[in-house]
């Protein structure tokens, strides 16, 4: 059981740990980082998702050995310590946590998308949080929130020029259809 040393948050950390762990027990159990949520272990539901590198991964089926790898690893607390990133003024403004259990992975995603993406529509919007599942159903307020987020990262100048990045999708898309941040890896 090797080390690994990771940085996460900006901060070196080393972790005596099993390299099959997955990432989601690490930064919650051994580094104490809980606003990563546990939700499905699958996958499926989205609300573990942290950045490797700038892109969003699901952090329940990411092994710590893979995670090592990242040069730079974000959780929810990384995102701003003041609230300050334009998605989560977004989510605040639009109001949109119900009972919020979901609303990390979802930011998370949101702030990969606009990155790189300040006009995203709703098709965007949807690859970039498919996936993700809030049981409360505030999907309306999450789409006003990352369109709000988007305006908020433009700044005054607007939408960045060049629009969004075009990714093929794989095999069976067709032309301009888009993957998701991160090359789908979920």
């Amino acid at each position: 059981m090797p080390p690994f040393n990771l940085k996460v948050n900006g901060a070196a950390r080393r972790v005596d740990v099993p390299a099959d762990m997955p990432l989601l027990w690490v930064l919650r159990d051994t580094l104490g980082l809980t606003g990563t949520k546990f939700g499905c272990g699958e996958s499926l539901c989205g609300a573990c998702t942290v950045h490797l590198d700038g892109l969003p991964v699901r952090a329940c089926v990411t092994p710590v050995s893979e995670a090592a790898q990242a040069k730079a690893i974000t959780t929810i607390e990384g995102l701003s310590a003041d609230r300050s990133h334009p998605v989560q003024k977004a989510w605040i403004e639009e109001d949109v946590p119900q009972c919020g259990y979901c609303q990390p992975g979802m930011i998370m995603s949101a702030a990969a998308l606009v990155k790189e993406n300040t006009a995203p529509t709703d098709a965007d919007i949807d690859v970039a949080l498919g996936g993700h599942i809030c049981r409360c159903g505030t999907y309306q307020r999450i789409r006003a929130a990352v369109k709000r987020a988007a305006r908020l990262a433009a700044g005054p100048q607007g939408p960045r020029s060049g629009g969004r990045r075009r990714m093929n999708a794989g095999p069976g898309t067709k032309p301009g259809e888009t993957k998701p941040p991160g090359g789908g890896r979920r």
